[in-house]
Order: C-alpha cells, then structure tokens, then sequence
C-alpha cells in the first residue's frame, strides 16, 4: 500500500516539466495570495479582474515585434488602471462602473489583435523584416505551466520577486492604507502613490501568472486565498500565513490533478482553490456556516429563555 501511495506522489516528478511546473506553480501561488490578502482588505477584487483582462492587447504587441511577453503585459495593466484613476477622478460614475468598462474595452481590443493576427503578422513581416512565431492563444488566456519555457521561468521570478519585495518594503504603509485611508492620510502616507503603487503591484502578479495560469484565470489567484485566509483570522500577519499555506496546497494538488486527470493545470488549480474556500465557508471557527448557524441558535435559545415569566 505505501509502496503503492509513494509511486502515485512520486511519479509526475521523474518528468523535468512537472518539476518546473510544480516550482513556477508555488511561486505564483506565493506571490497571488500575499497581494490577495491586501486585496481583500481594500475590496480591490473587481480591480484584480480588470487588471488581468487588460492586458491581453499588451501582450499581443509584445508577440507582433518580438519584445518579452512580460513587458507589454505589464504596460497595458498599468495603463489600465491609470485610466481607471483619471476617469475616477473627474466623473461621478462609480467605481464598479468605470472599471467595467475599461477593462472590457481592454479586452474587447485584445480580442480583435487576437482575430487579426495573420494580416498583422505579414504586415510585420513586410515592414520591419520579423516573423513572428506561432502564438498559442490558449496558453495566454488559460495558462499552460506544463510547458513553460526557460525564459517564461525567468520572467516569472523576475516579476514575482519585483512584487514581494516591495510589498516588503512597504507592507506596514499599504495595509494601514488598505485597512484605514483617511487614517493613513492623516499621519502623512502619500496615499496616492500607495493607491498607484498598489495597482502596479497588481499589473506585476498579472504578469507572474501569465504563463502559469492565464489572463482569464489569474483572478482566482488574486482573490481565493485572501478570501479563505480572511474567514479564518483577523489578524493580518496570521492572514498572510494562512493565504500562502492555501494557495500552494491548491497549486501542489492543482498540478497533481492535473497531471493524473489530463486536464487544464490552471482550471484544476483554481477548482482545488474553490474547493478549500467551500470547505472553509463551511467548517470556519467563527465566521463559516456552521459556527454562525450554532451562535444564532444559542442566541434564540438564550432569547426565549428570558421571556419566559419567572415562577413566583
């Protein structure tokens, strides 16, 4: 039987892509859920979502003049959310509204580079003598870690260190501004460079989990584990821990999943992350159902009790 178990764990990695898979995996898992856990606090979840589409024309560019994949996404992400900010400030719209309609328009815009790719090719080709390679679609909008390059690798690191080493930096400075703005305003934090830097922070997770998960999915990454952690503790430091512990079990059984079942990595990824935050929403000490459910029958309980007239 053990013998059995330790061939099931062991298998996938006498294969160098599964090894490479499962590093990358951790890694944006790492990444997604420490800027998750500021997410959640800010209510930025739509913005993860924006910012993740947004950048599909960027990395269209990126491909038609040969530039890294990582830099036009970055580029487009940012501008994004820039856009996002100035419409903000100068009209009455929502900012649920706004955000809709920027990163739609994004996308909308990458959708139609994606349709034109072969005139656009040959059009790059006739004028700056480049052929572009064979872009797989798939892979941009629904990752593919399984076959993920050595440069792929390198952009990933790159970015993903960028990211946890100014949250670092910074961290004590952007959760005071997640959790209390005007407090923060108030002891004299440049709130609009945390509002922007946290944004560009955003756009970078983007670009780490391109290749590993997808433009369509990276939202998961950037909302589950905050989520699950936030349902557990109400301490910041303790969310962390448990935002990264969760988002790199789901990466290890994702990868797992994905290798026995065939399937898509980054949508068993994001299914293992729905399953754990379904469970926590369940069995959580204080916040899931079944804790909520028992504290409000023991408040009706203690409820009828005291209306019951006292026997003389």
């Amino acid at each position: 039987m053990f013998a059995t178990l330790w061939q099931l764990i062991s298998e996938p990695f006498q294969f160098a892509f599964m090894v490479k898979a499962l590093g990358v995996g951790i890694l944006v898992g790492v990444v997604c859920a420490v800027l998750s856990c500021f997410i959640t606090l800010k209510g930025w979840s739509l913005m993860g979502d924006a910012v993740s589409h947004a950048v599909l024309p960027g990395v269209v560019l990126a491909y038609l003049i040969g530039a890294p994949f990582g830099i036009g996404a970055f580029t487009f992400g940012l501008a994004a959310v820039l856009l996002i900010g100035w419409v903000s400030a100068r009209t009455p719209l929502r900012a649920d509204a706004i955000i809709g309609i920027v990163f739609t328009a994004f996308f909308g815009v990458g959708l139609i580079l994606v349709s034109k790719l072969p005139s656009l090719g040959e059009w790059t080709a006739a004028n700056f003598g480049y052929t572009p390679p064979l872009l797989d679609v798939r892979s941009i909008l629904f990752g593919n870690v399984l076959g993920i390059s050595n440069g792929d690798i390198v952009q990933t690191v790159i970015a993903g260190g960028i990211t946890l080493t100014i949250v670092l930096l910074f961290r004590r400075d952007l959760l005071l501004f997640c959790f209390d703005p005007n407090h923060a305003r108030a002891i004299g934090l440049n709130t609009g460079l945390l509002h922007y830097t946290l944004l560009s922070l955003l756009a970078l997770s983007t670009v780490a989990a391109l290749q590993t998960i997808g433009i369509v999915l990276v939202v998961a990454m950037l909302v589950t584990p905050g989520a699950i952690a936030y349902m557990l503790t109400d301490r910041f430091g303790r969310m962390l821990a448990l935002a990264v512990s969760a988002s790199v079990i789901s990466c290890i059984i994702g990868i797992y999943a994905s290798y026995y079942l065939k399937a898509s990595t980054g949508g068993c990824i994001v299914l293992a992350q729905a399953l754990l935050f379904l469970l926590v929403l369940v069995v959580a000490p204080r916040r899931g159902l079944i804790a909520r459910a028992w504290s409000m029958q023991r408040r009706n309980t203690a409820s009828s009790a005291s209306q019951q007239p006292s026997v003389a």
